[in-house]
């Protein structure tokens, strides 16, 4: 395999002098002695033009001859190269590539719709040029695929209720996966002499088909875990009042009233709604 070769070839100003010189020195000496041999001069000076080329910044161009490769040109300005050298410009800045949103199963087998935002660039020309085909098509084909290969690496969210806890998922774990994610993409596109900057999940959400049921699962483990607070601080402060009863005896309570005592303060405190006091004005019994 060959290995990308970095040259700098010939001054570009001083070769363009040399051809305006030859450009215009043959038409002036057309001119001046009528012989069109002087032609010649002129012919040269548009071959030799053939061979300048101009590098922007954070730019390249791949030198070839005849099929085969020479070098790759990275430093900026104006050169000049062989006039048979075909010229292959590739830019070596960082391009950004948000993909489409792709609907894939999860490690549990839901449906999700998932896209990804990916930061990269060319550091190898020569694999960039001849290693694949295409390498801008080669970074959004390998770029889904490994994002449907992560989606059914992690689930989307934890499910408690089930039995089912994951250290990472989708949702919840962002720089786990998109640490997972950049390793992923990294691998595949390592071969095409591309270096990934970041990737990171653009978007991420429930197919539509099971988004509605999955909104309501997500709310009803919401209000049990809520219910589950209360109940937990209800009974709590049962305890706490039935202790400072009994401390400061201010009441004698059989078994009987306490257990009225704790329904009452049970309902009051586990409602999640205004409760409306009963005045007794008569005694205990009645």
């Amino acid at each position: 395999m060959t290995n990308e070769k970095t040259i700098i070839p010939i001054n570009g100003y001083l070769m363009l002098f040399l051809i305006l010189g030859l450009f215009f020195g043959g038409i002036y000496a057309i001119i001046a002695t009528g012989t069109p041999w002087y032609g010649l001069l002129i012919f040269l000076g548009l071959v030799l033009s053939f061979g300048l080329v101009l590098v922007n910044p954070n730019s390249s161009r791949v030198l070839l001859l005849f099929g085969k490769y020479v070098g790759t040109i990275k430093k900026n300005g104006l050169f000049w190269v062989n006039p048979f050298y075909s010229k292959r410009k590739i830019s070596l800045r960082a391009s950004n590539f948000d993909s489409e949103r792709l609907k894939v199963n999860d490690k549990l087998g839901n449906p999700v719709m998932i896209s990804t935002i990916l930061v990269w660039r060319v550091t190898d020309t020569y694999k960039a040029a001849f290693d694949v085909d295409d390498y801008k098509n080669f970074v959004r084909v390998q770029t889904d695929a490994a994002v449907r290969k992560l989606a059914s690496m992690y689930p989307y969210d934890n499910f408690a209720d089930e039995g089912i806890e994951e250290d990472i998922t989708l949702r919840s774990s962002v720089n786990e996966v998109s640490e997972a994610l950049e390793k992923e993409i990294q691998e595949r596109l390592k071969m095409a002499g591309i270096e990934v900057l970041e990737a990171r999940i653009g978007y991420l959400a429930y197919a539509q088909e099971i988004a509605n049921a999955m909104l309501k699962r997500q709310q009803a483990t919401a209000i049990v875990a809520a219910r589950h607070k209360i109940v937990e601080g209800a009974v709590s402060m049962v305890e706490m009042a039935l202790e400072e009863l009994n401390r400061k005896a201010l009441v004698d309570l059989d078994e009987e009233r306490k257990a009225a005592m704790v329904s009452n303060l049970m309902v009051v405190l586990c409602s999640d709604k205004d409760v409306a006091p009963v005045v007794n004005t008569g005694t205990l019994n009645h």
